[in-house]
């Protein structure tokens, strides 16, 4: 298992992360190609900067409009193209995660929503060269699903993407969580341990639970997503797109 690359500080955000350098047969993830973070709507000229010298050319958010309406993202002349995707389940806001655990979450996304997932993929293939951030409201519900299953269709081991999936907790722990927490309690919706866990926690259980879901009704990722619509020309492509020969 390789070690989940240390969060990167682009003004902010708190779970911006370049997912690069993870090894994969023949190979390993390109560097400053693909990103995971969480919202961008307080970037600022600062962070702004910042994702230019990282070579991001490409946005795509996760986000339901719920979220985008409450926190729009702050790219105004950063001339990015910016897709947007919206998945109905997710942490930050999202009225549609009251009562729920992550694993029933996460089995929605993947299940339920995965056109989406396979829309993500299928632009992030598309990229070419084009650095591309991956973003929702923590960046780690809809954000880690679409990533890990990014990482794993081209070979990075089940075991390092679930690591990379749980390092995302201790990013949120702190000012990001308290915030994201008062602005939905402003909202009416009342604050218990349960909606503090769905909010802030990325334990590798609920990672796990939707991947064995996965290889259980699919035999695995690929085949997931070639169920799903994918062809083996866009894994080709997206492989091309994120994987450094050796």
């Amino acid at each position: 298992m390789s070690t989940p690359p240390e969060r990167i500080q682009v003004s902010g955000t708190y779970n911006f992360r370049d997912v690069g350098g993870y090894p994969v047969a023949g190979g390993r993830i390109r560097s400053r190609k693909l990103f995971r973070s969480d919202g961008l709507h307080s970037l600022g000229e600062t962070g702004k900067e910042q994702l230019r010298e990282l070579g991001v050319k490409v946005v795509i958010d996760l986000r339901d409009e719920f979220e985008v309406q409450a926190l729009p993202d702050d790219l105004a002349g950063l001339g990015v193209d910016v897709l947007r995707l919206p998945v109905f389940e997710g942490s930050g806001g999202s009225q549609s995660t009251i009562g729920a655990t992550l694993n029933d979450m996460y089995a929605k996304i993947a299940l339920q929503h995965r056109d989406v997932v396979v829309s993500a993929l299928r632009e992030i293939a598309d990229t070419s060269e084009a650095g591309v951030v991956v973003h929702c409201t923590a960046g780690k519900d809809r954000t880690g699903i679409v990533v890990a299953l990014a990482l794993l269709a081209v070979g990075v081991d089940r075991e390092t993407v679930v690591a990379d999936y749980a390092a995302t907790e201790d990013n949120l722990r702190g000012p990001w969580l308290e915030r994201m927490l008062q602005l939905v309690e402003s909202h009416g919706v009342a604050i218990t341990p349960g909606l503090r866990a769905i909010m802030g926690g990325s334990p590798p259980e609920a990672l796990e639970s939707v991947l064995d879901l996965i290889d259980r009704d699919h035999g695995g990722v690929r085949a997931y997503l070639l169920d799903a619509g994918f062809d083996e020309i866009e894994l080709a492509e997206l492989r091309s797109v994120l994987v450094e020969p050796a």
